[in-house]
């Protein structure tokens, strides 16, 4: 079991330049056609950052970091084949935003230790086709 979480952390001023909605929807597409993340397991959420500093300090910086946390266990090279993935399709989506916005995105993948990280619900039971 992957139990991956998708954070997608973004500065405020993004909220009108890119459709984080959509990109959420991009990067749960893109996980679930990646053999480490799990389908029942995926979960992307993002979070508006209201203050935040960057750079030389002039506001029209903005900033999108993805944090990917996965149950332990995979190989070091499917990670970063998934990050790459995943980033590749983070990047995609802002391509057309970065030539008129100055953004700053990343990403990062670690691990969940499962011992220490409890876990209980029923999205299988509830999915159109059940996995």
């Amino acid at each position: 079991n992957g139990m991956p979480h998708f954070h997608i952390e973004y500065s405020a001023n993004l909220e009108g330049v890119a459709d984080m909605s959509a990109l959420c929807e991009v990067i749960r597409s893109t996980a679930s056609e990646i053999e480490i993340f799990p389908t029942p397991g995926i979960r992307v959420r993002a979070t508006r950052v209201d203050h935040v500093a960057i750079a030389d300090g002039d506001s029209k910086h903005g900033f999108i970091d993805l944090s990917i946390r996965l149950r332990e266990g995979r190989p070091d090279n499917a990670k970063k084949d998934a990050v790459d993935r995943v980033f590749q399709a983070l990047k995609n989506f802002m391509t057309s935003a970065m030539e008129m916005h100055s953004i700053a995105i990343s990403a990062e993948i670690r691990d969940i230790d499962a011992a220490l990280s409890p876990k209980f619900g029923n999205v299988r039971d509830h999915m159109k086709d059940k996995a």
